[in-house]
């Protein structure tokens, strides 16, 4: 494999921000925003949930098309979507070779994640 190609994912359920230490961070948004809740709500309770469960699972298809470029990633952040989008790539073949760890943080500074996933892949 040579030399580890290394991926800090802070998220939560509206964001997901990619931090590859050789690069500028990325952003990847979810698209069940406010305004698209509220129309949902509007129409009932039970389209809002799906409705939600739909566009979370193509946020985190799109967050896992980036993960396939890296051996090791670290997802992190203040809510339980890490833990769902770790949940969501045990299911999928394609990452059985890609190591995954997922810990617990708050909300953090841009400066802050940098020094996480460093401080993470220098262990």
């Amino acid at each position: 494999m040579g030399t580890q190609n290394n991926l800090g994912i802070w998220m939560d359920h509206s964001a997901a921000h990619l931090i590859n230490l050789k690069d500028k961070m990325k952003t990847i948004n979810s698209k069940f925003d406010f305004d698209v809740q509220d129309e949902a709500i509007r129409k009932n309770e039970n389209l809002m949930h799906n409705k939600r469960q739909q566009m979370q699972e193509a946020f985190y298809k799109d967050i896992s098309a980036e993960i396939l470029n890296y051996d090791h990633v670290l997802l992190f952040g203040p809510t339980n979507a890490r833990v769902e989008l770790h949940n969501f790539l045990e299911k999928d073949s394609h990452f059985k070779d890609i190591k995954v760890d997922v810990k617990a943080s708050d909300k953090m500074t841009d400066n802050q994640k940098e020094a996480f996933v460093r401080e993470h892949f220098e262990k």
